[in-house]
């Protein structure tokens, strides 16, 4: 009986290529896409509200480029330089779903002096005998913010915990690198300050700083954004609780890591008396 002789098979290759997606490959099947047609589950929501539930920020969504963005024409130093992030879209769109929710749970209980980032908000006219006006500059005041410390304000503002953790969960860890140009650092950690440029920040800094209030009623406490006015309204040349004001200001700063410019802090007086005796200097330390 012939023996039947079966060929040899054929031996798989010795190496498989993996699939690598790029993200150029990416861009443009989204380029190809209609809008139009009719869409499935894209299953953000779940995300996102997983990511709530858990109090857990995916590591990619919290990665940002950082483009260092002059804030004068002619630049001199690093702090010339305003370091703006640029974040994913999906992480975009999450920040805009907490921050109608914060805004929601926050406005009542927000300092009614604080004019930035608020619709329909006017700046204060006051009179008085004379003013000394006291405008302060903060250095780096968006990174310099603690997470830790934010969580606790959010929380003494009724937000809920979860949200306070999520908060927290999205300014620790992250991860960023600079880009100048064609020219890209090495990726940092980050776990400090809220980055600038994104959707929440902001706001963050608002609730951040909402403490900060003046103590005495002819003295006001103006602020927009990061930057922060002290308005005196001094009677009969008795400075004593400005000072103490500005003293105040100054302990706040520092217990809330927030570090004052010596170099772009002014300060202004305001006096139409006919006879006004030359004001004593203001010193902060």
């Amino acid at each position: 009986m012939p023996t039947l002789k079966v060929p040899p098979s054929t031996p798989p290759p010795t190496s498989v290529t993996t699939l690598s997606i790029h993200e150029r490959d990416v861009n443009k099947l989204f380029r190809r896409q209609n809008p139009r047609r009719a869409a499935g589950p894209d299953s953000c929501s779940d995300i996102f509200n997983t990511s709530q539930e858990t109090c857990h920020v995916p590591a990619c969504f919290k990665t940002s480029t950082i483009i260092p963005v002059p804030k004068k024409p002619r630049t001199t130093g690093l702090n010339d330089f305003r370091p703006v992030a640029l974040t994913s879209v999906v992480m975009k769109s999450f920040e805009r779903l907490v921050l109608s929710h914060l805004k929601d749970i926050t406005d009542p209980f927000l300092d009614p002096l604080q004019f930035a980032y608020r619709a329909n908000r006017s700046h204060l006219d006051s009179a008085g005998t004379y003013a000394r006006i006291l405008c302060v500059d903060f250095s780096s005041a968006f990174n310099t913010i603690i997470p830790a410390l934010l969580q606790e304000k959010l929380f003494q503002l009724s937000v809920p915990d979860s949200t306070c953790r999520w908060i927290t969960d999205v300014l620790s860890d992250r991860k960023q690198h600079a880009k100048l140009g064609k020219h890209v650092s090495d990726s940092q950690s980050i776990s400090t300050g809220s980055p600038q440029g994104c959707v929440l920040p902001p706001l963050l800094f608002s609730l951040y700083t909402n403490s900060c209030t003046s103590s005495h009623q002819s003295f006001k406490l103006l602020k927009f954004a990061d930057d922060t006015t002290l308005i005196g309204l001094i009677s009969g040349g008795d400075e004593s609780a400005y000072r103490w004001e500005a003293d105040h200001l100054v302990t706040w700063c520092n217990r809330n890591n927030l570090e004052l410019n010596a170099l772009k802090t002014v300060e202004m007086v305001v006096d139409f008396r006919k006879n006004s005796a030359s004001p004593f200097i203001l010193f902060i330390f």
